[in-house]
């Protein structure tokens, strides 16, 4: 009966580095990324929680659990978007983020919203 589209969340990504914020000297890199999230559902939904996993260049692992995105919990109407820009920090210039957002529709029905991987690099690092 439900359609399979009734309910979903598309999520982009843009990363940068923030040289201003990070020290090499001490293996402390700094980066920002900033979130679209679009409802690309037919219902209203709210962002409730997320869960992030951040991977630097030497598989050490940061997991990272919380409610809401930036202090909001922003409830989207179909066709609706949410931006908001975050950061992070490494010890190696290179890493990765990926994760998921916790949705609940208007209905009451949960879904997550799937954040793809993404890199974080210093510039210059990759080739």
């Amino acid at each position: 009966m439900a359609e399979s589209n009734q309910y979903g969340f598309s999520v982009s990504v843009v990363s940068a580095f923030i040289p201003d914020q990070s020290d090499v000297e001490q293996n402390h890199y700094v980066f920002s990324y900033s979130i679209k999230i679009t409802n690309t559902g037919n219902v209203p939904a709210q962002l409730i929680s997320r869960h992030w996993v951040i991977i630097d260049a030497m598989g050490i692992t940061q997991e990272v659990k919380g409610l809401g995105v930036v202090g909001a919990q922003p409830l989207l109407n179909p066709g609706q978007h949410f931006e908001y820009t975050s950061g992070t920090s490494l010890h190696t210039p290179v890493g990765s983020m990926h994760g998921t957002y916790q949705v609940v529709a208007e209905d009451g029905t949960q879904f997550s919203a799937v954040i793809a991987p993404f890199t974080l690099s210093m510039p210059r690092v990759l080739h």
